[in-house]
């Protein structure tokens, strides 16, 4: 008697058990797969490098090795074709450097490098390699000695929320993607946050660099201006002051070479 009425409730406490272990099991299994961190780096005026550094958790690349690696061969291939360079930390890790002359360039190579990849994407199924929707804008105005930054960065991340559910079980997007932007610059810069989707940065190295958190499975917006020297400006101003100074000196401590000079006078004989 008494076990045809405890075990029913020992029954169902099991099966809500064993939906607790799938939920703890998949929480475990997916958490912080991917830290994808992307900076630009400003060593110069318009000068400077597009770094990212990818991390694959253990977890993905045990269950989804193939995948992972040739996600990765990808992004080595196109930092080449934009004459970048990759370091191997480990077959999870790797460093990419692109560096840029220009802010033109700039914009270009960060817009070409993200952009997604045809022939690569052909080959994935959409949960393993998602459309991501990326455009970086940059304009620059000189205003002699300074150059007036204006960055802008666009980033569509809602179709990382489509990541599959591994036993009935969703997963957020946050959980499993861990996705930074950085920005340094010699002077730093200010963030504007006017857009609804717009993110608020922290800041380091005194206001030298900003980061911000990428939110996966929503839009993203990050707009900031930034002031630099401009030393092609300054070296102007200075070959200036300098012929001013020259001519200024000319004409105060020497004679002037249209004034006739006097005759020797004779002596009397």
């Amino acid at each position: 008697m008494n076990n045809k009425f405890f075990m029913p409730k020992i029954r169902s406490l099991l099966q809500r058990s064993r939906i607790v272990w799938v939920m703890l099991f998949t929480s475990l299994l997916l958490s912080s797969c991917v830290k994808y961190d992307a900076s630009v780096n400003f060593n110069r005026p318009s000068h400077g490098e597009i770094v990212q550094h990818i991390k694959l958790g253990e977890r993905l690349t045990s269950f989804s090795g193939d995948a992972a690696t040739q996600w990765l061969n990808s992004i080595e291939q196109r930092a080449k074709h934009l004459q970048g360079k990759v370091k191997r930390l480990s077959s999870e890790e790797i460093t990419v450097t692109i560096p840029f002359d220009n802010g033109a360039e700039l914009k270009q190579k960060f817009n070409q490098f993200f952009s997604p990849v045809e022939s690569l994407a052909a080959t994935k199924a959409p949960e393993e390699l998602p459309a991501i929707d990326s455009k970086l804008d940059l304009t620059q105005n000189n205003l002699l000695l300074l150059l007036r930054n204006h960055l802008s960065y666009d980033l569509d991340l809602r179709s990382l929320s489509l990541i599959a559910n591994n036993s009935n079980v969703l997963v957020s997007p946050g959980s499993v993607f861990d996705l930074e932007f950085s920005l340094n610059t010699p002077w730093g810069g200010r963030s504007i946050e006017k857009s609804a989707n717009s993110i608020h940065p922290e800041t380091f190295a005194n206001g030298r660099q900003l980061l911000w958190k990428l939110q996966p499975g929503q839009l993203n917006h990050i707009e900031v201006v930034f002031w630099m020297p401009d030393f092609l400006g300054i070296g102007t101003v200075f070959i200036c002051l300098f012929v001013a100074l020259g001519i200024f000196l000319r004409y105060s401590f020497m004679p002037d070479p249209q004034t006739p000079l006097s005759s020797p006078i004779t002596q009397n004989q």
